[in-house]
Order: structure tokens, then C-alpha cells, then sequence
């Protein structure tokens, strides 16, 4: 068979055996017919409490938290909507967008254009969040389980805070989508490492679909709840990254309806664990860099067996990256199960360890190979991974020594299909 598979903007065909091969793909729902009606009834007619404009009054600020680039919202079509509708009530003179990046890089002009449109940016301010800049930061004291809170002073300050995301499974936070938005989005440096320290992304409770008792997403939440989100609203996404769904109201409820629709999609039963599992990274933008595509390695590792292997396709065209601390971190130490050791024992977070502690956890029970043609071969020895150029021919090397009998499963959208053993 040719399996399609999500790979940058185009896609990768890879010809697979039919009798070894299990296809396990998410179940969509078609997507909405009318994409700006489906948002605007979300504003309209929330999950719960009043719609967005009996929300606003004449007058107030009004701050709209967005995703940034390396994930794949539909901004310039639920940002457009969101703005007419707050026009009806507040001037756009008093409406600022803050692009929730995170720990990540600004985006910069143009990928702020095509991210939202031309007309958008003419309409309305759009700031980048930098988590690293105190100024533009408020310190409002510990929260939750020792997390000391800094966030974007804009959204601090706002009248009315909006966030607007999309919703699928995450796999340290449950879900994607809801308070996120917040925090990490628009939190400060020192709240993201203490939220992604050792101890809460090595919880067994942090991982895909879980939100109730994990401890990133407890106190996420408990962080957006005492800043105040206003009205929030995530949206569901078919494999083209179409809206399926929107969801629009209170934070929690909203983002709990959008949470189970999500795992109704995305939640996927196999049979047995495999020898081999070969995913993508859910093609452009989250596979962008081999930071973001540990997410379609920790997608597999859930239905892998122990010492097979898992083939991640993610062209990477934007390298390690080369900002942040993950390459550094993935090169200072000979092995995975060093690179785990060393960050179960720190002190103190790093930025980006995260990332490491989930792949070297991943990477002490399968062995990982990566077809990127962003990254050379030496590149991806150096973060402890297998170069793989010809990814049929590779998996049917693996099947062969795996014995008869043996199967491989595919995820071919990565980790918007979470796999299970039933």
C-alpha cells in the first residue's frame, strides 16, 4: 500500500506491505461547511454563559491571545470574526492581539501576515509576547504548587482577555488549547520552567488526554483562573486543518467540551504494541523542527514495543532549531538515558529540558529513526537519533528482523491520532 504521511507542506508517499501494515488515522468529522459562520455561532451561542458582546462595554480594553507560528490555528479566519464581532460594542483602537509564543521566538512580520492577513494587521496592534523582557512583564506572587506567576502585562491589564485557540491532545498537558493560552503562552520565563520542571513532565499523570490530576494542568488552570479569562474560544480541526468544530463561552466549560469532542476524534484503539510504528509530526507547522516533532515520537511510544523501533518523519526545515537550549542540552550527554538522569536530578529547570526528558524517556524503551531533510545525518547522530533515507526500505529491513508475523503500525497525521492498546 502507499501511505500518505503528514511531511512539511507537501506530504511524503511511502509504499508500505499491505498484510504488515496497520493505518490508524484520527476519525473527523467533515469539516464546517461555512468556517466563519461556525466560529461566529461560538461567539454567539457559547457552551456556557453569555455571549461574547453582552461580555464587552463601550470604552474597555480588550487583549485576544492567539497561538503562534508553529502551530496550526486557523487565525486568519477565527481572528477576522472575533474582531467584528467585539466592533459591534468596543473600538479596535482599544483591541490588542498578544501571539501567545511561550518560551519560542517572536514571529516576525511577514509570518505575522501570513499567520492573520494583511487586513487584520492593518485593523488592530499586534504584539509578540517575549517572556524574557521583565518590563513587559507583572509579578503577581506563587500559585498553585509553588509556581512563582509572571505574565504579559497588556493581558494583565486588559478590561476583557479573550483566548483563542484550537484543541488536540498534548502530550505532557492532556490537551492542548484553553488556559494554555495563558500560561505558558503569555507567562513569563521563570513560571514556564517551574510548570515544565522534572518532576510534573515525569508525572505519569502528564501525558496525552489527561486533564483531571495532572499537575502541568492543574496548575495551569489555576494560574488562568485567578487572572480571569473573560470569554474563550478553541476550535476542532479535521486533518487538513480545517475548522470542524467550534466552542466559544466560560474557559473551563468550554475548553471541556472541546477537550471530549477532541478525544472522540483523535483517541484511537489498536490491538497489540508493534515492533515497529512509524509516525509524522502532523506536517507544516508542526514539523518544523525536531524540538516540535518529539510529539510525534511520544504519539508512537504509547503502542511501540519495548526495544523496537519508532520512524518519525518531520522535514524540519527550521533545523534543531537553533534558539533555545534543546540542541545544547541533547548534546551534553553520551546517551538517553544520561540526558534523563541528569535532568531528574537538577535543581533547577532548564529551558527546553522538557522537551529532552520526554524524548530520552522515550528513547529508553524504542529505539527513534528520523527522515528529515532539514537536519544532516551528523545532526541527527548528535541528538542521539538514527538517520533514516529511504523510510520504506527501512521499515522493511526492521519487519525482516523483527521475524514473521510481525506488523508495523502508521500513524499518518502523528500526534493527532493518539493510539492506545485496548
Amino acid at each position: 500500500m502507499i501511505v500518505d504521511l503528514a511531511y512539511g507542506t507537501t506530504g511524503l508517499a511511502v509504499e508500505l506491505p499491505d498484510d504488515r501494515t496497520l493505518v490508524v488515522r484520527p476519525s473527523h468529522r467533515p469539516p464546517a461547511a461555512d468556517p466563519r459562520a461556525e466560529v461566529l455561532r461560538a461567539l454567539r451561542r457559547p457552551v456556557a454563559g453569555p455571549p461574547l458582546v453582552e461580555r464587552l462595554a463601550p470604552g474597555r480594553s480588550v487583549a485576544i491571545a492567539i497561538c503562534d507560528g508553529t502551530r496550526a490555528q486557523p487565525r486568519d479566519v477565527v481572528v477576522p470574526v472575533l474582531l467584528d464581532e467585539i466592533e459591534r460594542v468596543v473600538g479596535l483602537e482599544d483591541v490588542v492581539v498578544l501571539v501567545a509564543t511561550g518560551t519560542h521566538r517572536a514571529n516576525t512580520p511577514a509570518e505575522l501576515e501570513a499567520m492573520l492577513g494583511r487586513d487584520v494587521l492593518a485593523r488592530v496592534r499586534v504584539v509578540n509576547h517575549d517572556a524574557r523582557d521583565a518590563s513587559s512583564l507583572v509579578d503577581l506572587g506563587a500559585m498553585g504548587r509553588g509556581v512563582p506567576v509572571e505574565v504579559n502585562r497588556t493581558w494583565v491589564e486588559a478590561d476583557v482577555r479573550i483566548t483563542t485557540g484550537f484543541v488536540e491532545p498534548h502530550f505532557f498537558a492532556g490537551f492542548s488549547g484553553g488556559a494554555k493560552l495563558v500560561a505558558p503562552g503569555l507567562a513569563g520565563l521563570a513560571t514556564t520552567l517551574v510548570l515544565h520542571d522534572a518532576k510534573r513532565i515525569g508525572d505519569p499523570r502528564a501525558t496525552w488526554g489527561v486533564i483531571e490530576g495532572n499537575p502541568v494542568q492543574d496548575d495551569v488552570r489555576t494560574i488562568a483562573a485567578a487572572i480571569g479569562v473573560h470569554f474563550a474560544c478553541d476550535v476542532v480541526l479535521d486533518a487538513s486543518q480545517r475548522i470542524v468544530e467550534a466552542f466559544g463561552g466560560d474557559l473551563f466549560e468550554m475548553h471541556a467540551a472541546a477537550c471530549a469532542r477532541s478525544r472522540q476524534v483523535a483517541m484511537q484503539p489498536v490491538p497489540e504494541r508493534f515492533p515497529v510504528v512509524v509516525t509524522s509530526n502532523a506536517g507544516y507547522p508542526l514539523d518544523q523542527n525536531l524540538y516540535q516533532s518529539v510529539k510525534g515520537m511520544s504519539a508512537a511510544a504509547g503502542v511501540v514495543r519495548r526495544g523496537g523501533v519508532i520512524v518519525v518523519v518531520a522535514q524540519c526545515a527550521d533545523g534543531f532549531p537553533d534558539h533555545g537550549s534543546y540542541r545544547e542540552i541533547l548534546s551534553s550527554a553520551s546517551s538517553p538515558a544520561e540526558l534523563l538522569a541528569s535532568i531528574e536530578a537538577r535543581a533547577h529547570t532548564v529551558a527546553d529540558q522538557w522537551q529532552v526528558q520526554v524524548q530520552a524517556r522515550v528513547q529508553t524503551e524504542a529505539r527513534v529513526a528520523v527522515h528529515a531533510d532539514g537536519l544532516s545525518d551528523d545532526a541527527l547522530v548528535s541528538a542521539h537519533l538514527e538517520p533514516v533515507a529511504d523510510v520504506a526500505a527501512f521499515v522493511a529491513g526492521e519487519l525482516e528482523r523483527a521475524g514473521p508475523g510481525a506488523r508495523c503500525c502508521v500513524l499518518p497525521e502523528g500526534p493527532q491520532t493518539i493510539p492506545y492498546v485496548a
